[in-house]
């Protein structure tokens, strides 16, 4: 559905992207996270074919983002983190207005969608917060009819209720074979959603791959607790702390088993295990690299 290879794109003597390479397949939702400034917005601004990149090669279904973008968009739907609408038209007529724009006489489920988002299309722009903004465009990417969606902070300005409703569309969509490129700062939505990640830094792309794939980059968390004071952790503990009557440490997962089999010698009372998240594999991945995260 989408492919780049080895795009890079300068601005004067700025190199904002060095050879990006992303896969996107059908019915597939995957996840594209960086900070601010590490080259997501660029990357997707080529994809729409907003800018041409410097070298490289990107497609759409085949096709040169920047050729072929008008056809492209055809088949696709965007969302920004942004949104900015005509302040004289209602959200209704917002929606009614991208329809037109690509071609249907009316949104598809126009309905289902407004009520799933809880949005009123009466009212005008101008009176929108930012979440209900935002929900507009939702709303109009749900009922496109679109093949691919590229979402750029989607949830910005969103409540909890409706971020729940959000995750649900989108899973939604992939069972119908419709796939998704999710930009986010958010990482538990990230993790909650996204079949694959990239994570990208300073232009560079420095992983790729499935959750579980990524997950031997990061630490696990144990919480212990003993029958004797548990010593001798230091070779393998990065955080080392004490809670009532046990202990609680982060070693990295490959030594896991090593660790298991020092703390069986203390008689364990109590052992729990939380996998780690996507967000200390991001932050595992700026302390390993100087990113400068603690």
């Amino acid at each position: 559905m989408l492919k780049t290879e080895h795009i890079t794109k300068t601005f004067g003597s700025f190199q904002a992207l060095q050879d990006v390479s992303l896969e996107v397949n059908e019915g597939e939702i995957f996840g594209f996270i960086g900070p601010n400034g590490s080259g997501k917005s660029t990357t997707i601004r080529i994809l729409l074919g907003v800018l041409q990149a410097t070298s490289g090669r990107a497609e759409i279904f085949g096709k040169d983002v920047w050729k072929d973008a008008v056809e492209i968009h055809k088949h696709l739907a965007y969302v920004p983190g942004d949104v900015h609408l005509w302040p004289n038209l209602t959200g209704g007529e917002v929606i009614d207005l991208f329809a037109r724009l690509r071609g249907h006489k009316k949104p598809v489920d126009k309905d289902k969608w407004l009520e799933r988002f809880d949005l009123d299309p009466t009212k005008k722009c101008r009176t929108y917060s930012k979440g209900n903004r935002q929900k507009v465009a939702l709303v109009s990417a749900f009922t496109s009819q679109a093949d691919l969606f590229i979402l750029d902070e989607p949830t910005s300005g969103l409540d909890p209720l409706m971020e729940r409703v959000f995750q649900e569309s989108i899973r939604e969509l992939s069972r119908e074979g419709k796939s998704v490129l999710l930009s986010s700062h958010i990482l538990s939505e990230v993790e909650k959603l996204c079949d694959r990640v990239a994570i990208i830094r300073e232009g560079a792309i420095i992983e790729t791959g499935s959750l579980e794939e990524l997950r031997h980059l990061t630490r696990t968390q144990l919480l212990v607790e003993a029958k004797q004071p548990v010593t001798g952790l230091e070779a393998w503990a990065h955080e080392l702390e004490e809670t009532d009557g046990g202990l609680r440490i982060q070693v990295d997962t490959e030594q896991l088993d090593e660790v298991v089999r020092h703390l069986a010698g203390f008689g364990i009372t109590k052992l729990e295990s939380a996998p780690p998240t996507l967000e200390d594999l991001f932050m595992h991945h700026y302390e390993r690299r100087g990113g400068g995260a603690s």
